[in-house]
């Protein structure tokens, strides 16, 4: 095989594909890889993930959703979390030898981070990305991308891919076939910096472009997208992979290509490397119509394959992370490291009368059935998390048990059903069930109290059983909140891929066999009379390896679930409001269709009715009410209705410590909204329009709830006048400010600088946005009480600049305005100063 010119292909890697025949070759281009003897490749499963914790393979660290690490604007963080995942990922693989065949998530190939621009809170799968702004998603992504390839990219820990390219947010449902007429000015503006500056600066050894189309051509088969755009315009080297099925799409709903071989040809000449899929089984048959070359295909294998040699795990190349021990998984460190960005995660939105932090002996009612829910902790894309703390058992554990009360007060959404909780369950005299989880044999091998029968079973099983095969069984009491009609349900995440048999569940409630046998992917549900007297409960799972775990659930009557809330908060002192949504009602591509959501995404962004009627009833007692937004989006909520409010994303393994040290004042909040907490959904344009005309808070003209880079503190900040200087067009500004922090106690701010440039276009067309303002750099600073810090922000040419409606960006001459403090203009301490550039406009490269 000769090397291509833009190859970056060791030899070896060339002299094994030189081996191989053309159908052992298209076996290596899709994500399920069988063995290839001609090249001496075992199996491999490309696919992995590591969105925020290395996903899907058993037990690994778990941290905040991607949204909620985006809210620490701390990419130093971001590269320390990137680290502990790769190292996980390399722990694990290295439990066997190099040349061993890996299935689905064993792999060293990580399709993460998701740098998609969360144009609209609508999108369930908005909680991935790390928010609504191109420079702080470029940045965090950085700092992402360094973590997980570490710092010699002759030998990456693992593989990092930027996804999903380019211009990909939403809608869920029918994104197998949606086409994006997106504005020149949006797409440069918005859409392809983050891109941009993740593959410039970051150096991802692979990027995964999209479903959808932009103007009628299939992103994955965009020749000027990626040929010219990532690699030619952007020095891109490594291997481009396709979303999962993606190259499927292309010609079964994009209807871009007649049949799987033309649509393989055309997005393997468009430069997309690799079939997450097995679409590319067409490329011989392609080659045989003369749809493509095999050198075409031997170069995109020579991308594909030269990063299982730079991993050290394929052609005898070098591994140095032959090292890392399986040991290193889920380390004191790494659990320390889950808790600190928690911690920075959290954003107090609003503080009425100082209401926080609370006293210590504080008694309290804890409401809500997002506070004791163990998928608000781990979220999408989310490996096992070792001992999880909710809300409540770390509300619990920081102010004592006995001054805590709990009550789940609702469910989430209208027919959303929520976990059974501790409050109903009894066993021996305690809340929960008794658990006993038994081996293959049928021996006993562990028996405990589980408060609530809510687990995750992703290859992995308590006490150190095989994962492989196990059983559970759960007995005790089910006692309501009061008589009603209960709609009780059993619910198994199941596997979905190279599923070779599912779990079987029993239960029983009242002696009465309510269901046996195999759940599949289908949630069984079940209506039952109760009387609001304890009834025998028992459940029985009988687990096979793959299926991801089980959840015992139900719909409660509304009243019930309210009067049981009001009742325990009669001695409290203040009522702590856990609230929010949860993956189930918004994630990727859900079969779900309730009020306020349909298939993953949101159609109504304010609290959803059952809980807005229990906070109204909350309200009403006359109480102080904390409210705690735990989602993946903005959520429009009535403030009047609390006294306090923090918003604590889906928090990984350690969110209830780190909330209730937050709310006990242990931990000073610091974090920043990285997205804009509308007041209404009829502040937003229709959903489908990919404008950014009043869009984000570069293009929003309307007054918001909370703005993006809002969040308080429990101290005071102060701001100087800060000093900018500037010479001529091209060259980097510099804005110094002084920053002091007048309370008393110790505290973080985030400085944040935004640039008003100069307007280019006095008269933009009715559908064009127009730039109100732009983050061009920020800074997390830790100040002690009166301490006072100098710090020089350094505004990076293209971060200053414009772009026209033809999409051209450049620096143009003329007054720039920047605000620099801890939010935006208007919202927080801060002030305003000016700069001149001199000089002829400047086009930007693209």
């Amino acid at each position: 095989m000769a090397q291509s010119e833009d190859s970056v292909a060791d030899k070896s890697v060339l002299a094994a594909i030189a081996k191989a025949d053309l159908a052992e070759k298209v076996g290596q281009l899709q994500s399920t890889a069988p063995a290839a003897k001609a090249m001496g490749l075992p199996a491999y499963d490309w696919w992995n993930e590591g969105l925020h914790g290395l996903a899907r393979n058993g037990e690994a660290t778990v941290f905040p959703q991607a949204i909620g690490l985006a809210a620490t604007f701390d990419p130093v963080l971001m590269e320390k979390v990137g680290t502990v995942i790769s190292t996980e990922a390399r722990a694990k693989f290295n439990t066997r030898p190099v040349n061993a065949d890996r299935r689905i998530y064993e792999g060293l190939t990580i399709w993460s981070p998701n740098i998609n621009i969360f144009r609209d809170p609508r999108w369930g799968r908005g909680q991935e990305t790390y928010g609504e702004d191109p420079f702080l998603s470029g940045t965090l992504a950085v700092g992402f991308i360094k973590g997980l390839q570490g710092t010699d990219p002759a030998h990456p820990r693992v593989i990092a891919t930027p996804k999903h390219f380019a211009v990909h947010s939403g809608p869920e449902a029918g994104r197998d076939s949606f086409d994006v007429d997106v504005s020149p000015q949006d797409r440069e503006a918005t859409y392809l910096p983050a891109f941009r500056k993740a593959v410039t600066e970051g150096r991802p050894l692979s990027v995964m472009c999209a479903y959808n189309s932009t103007h009628g051509t299939p992103v994955c088969a965009d020749d000027a997208l990626i040929n010219q755009r990532l690699r030619k315009d952007w020095g891109f080297k490594g291997f481009v992979v396709s979303d999962c099925d993606a190259i499927a799409n292309v010609w079964m709903f994009h209807h871009y290509a007649a049949d799987a071989a033309e649509a393989s040809a055309a997005s393997i000449k468009a430069g997309t490397d690799f079939d997450c899929g097995n679409t590319y089984a067409a490329l011989p048959q392609a080659v045989e119509r003369g749809l493509v070359d095999e050198a075409t295909i031997d170069r995109a294998l020579a991308r594909s394959l030269q990063a299982r040699h730079s991993l050290g795990i394929a052609f005898g190349a070098a591994n140095p992370w032959g090292r890392i021990k399986p040991s290193q998984v889920h380390t004191l460190a790494s659990r320390a490291l889950a808790l600190e960005a928690a911690r920075k995660s959290i954003v107090l939105l609003q503080n009425d009368n100082a209401r926080l932090p609370l006293k210590p002996g504080t008694k309290l009612a804890v409401v809500g059935a997002n506070a004791d829910d163990l998928s608000v902790i781990e979220a999408s894309y989310h490996g096992t998390a070792a001992d999880p703390i909710t809300p409540l058992q770390g509300i619990r554990r920081r102010f004592g048990a006995a001054n805590v009360a709990y009550a789940q007060g609702s469910v989430l959404a209208e027919g959303a059903a929520v976990i059974v909780p501790e409050t109903a369950l009894a066993s021996q005299g305690k809340p929960g069930l008794k658990g006993e989880y038994l081996d293959a044999t049928g021996k006993v091998v562990l028996t405990r109290q589980d408060r609530r029968v809510d687990f995750n079973y992703t290859r992995y099983a308590p006490a150190g059983i095989d994962p492989n095969g196990f059983k559970a069984r759960w007995s005790g009491t089910l006692t309501p909140p009061g008589p009603g009609t209960y709609r009780l349900a059993l619910d198994i995440p199941a596997c979905w891929k190279d599923c070779k048999r599912h779990d079987a569940v029993r239960l029983w409630l009242g002696g009465k066999q309510l269901h046996a046998g195999v759940l599949g992917k289908q949630r069984v549900e079940f209506d039952v009379t109760l009387t609001g007297t304890a009834q025998p409960i028992r459940l029985e799972l009988d687990h096979y390896g793959e299926d991801e775990g089980l959840r015992l659930m139900w719909l409660p009557p509304a009243d019930v679930q309210r009067a049981e809330a009001i009742a325990a908060t009669r001695n409290a002192d203040a009522i702590v409001a856990v609230l929010g949504l949860s993956p189930d009602l918004e994630g990727e591509a859900l079969q779900v269709q309730v009020p306020g959501f349909v298939g993953g995404d949101r159609s109504d962004i304010a609290l959803p009715r059952p809980q807005a009627q229990l906070l109204e009833a909350l309200h009403a007692t006359g109480k102080p009410v904390i409210v705690v937004l735990t989602s993946g989006s903005a959520i429009a909520i009535d403030p009047k209705l609390a006294d306090a409010v923090l918003a604590a994303w889906y928090p990984g393994e350690e969110g209830g410590t780190a909330l209730a040290e937050t709310l006990g004042g242990i931990n000073n909040p610091s974090g920043r909204l990285p997205v804009t907490f509308y007041r209404s959904t009829s502040d937003l344009p229709a959903y489908v329009d990919y404008s950014m005309k009043e869009r984000s808070y570069r293009y929003f003209t309307g007054t918001p709830l909370w703005g993006f880079g809002h969040g308080l503190s429990y101290t005071n900040f102060g701001y100087d006048a800060p000093k900018a200087v500037a010479t001529g067009i091209g060259d980097p500004v510099s804005v110094t400010v002084t920053v002091h922090n007048t309370g008393v106690r110790a505290g973080e701010d985030v400085v944040q600088a935004y640039v008003v440039p100069p307007t280019i276009e006095p008269e933009p067309i009715m559908t064009q946005a127009v730039l109100q303002r732009q983050l061009a750099a920020f800074q997390r600073i830790a100040l002690a009480p009166g301490q006072a810090r100098a710090i020089t922000l350094n505004l990076d040419p293209r971060e200053i600049s414009v772009v026209d409606r033809r999409g051209i960006r450049r620096l143009v001459p003329g007054e720039y305005r920047v605000w620099v403090g801890s939010g935006q203009p208007g919202d927080g301490p801060g002030a305003w100063s000016t700069f001149t550039l001199t000089g002829d406009a400047r086009e930007l490269a693209k």
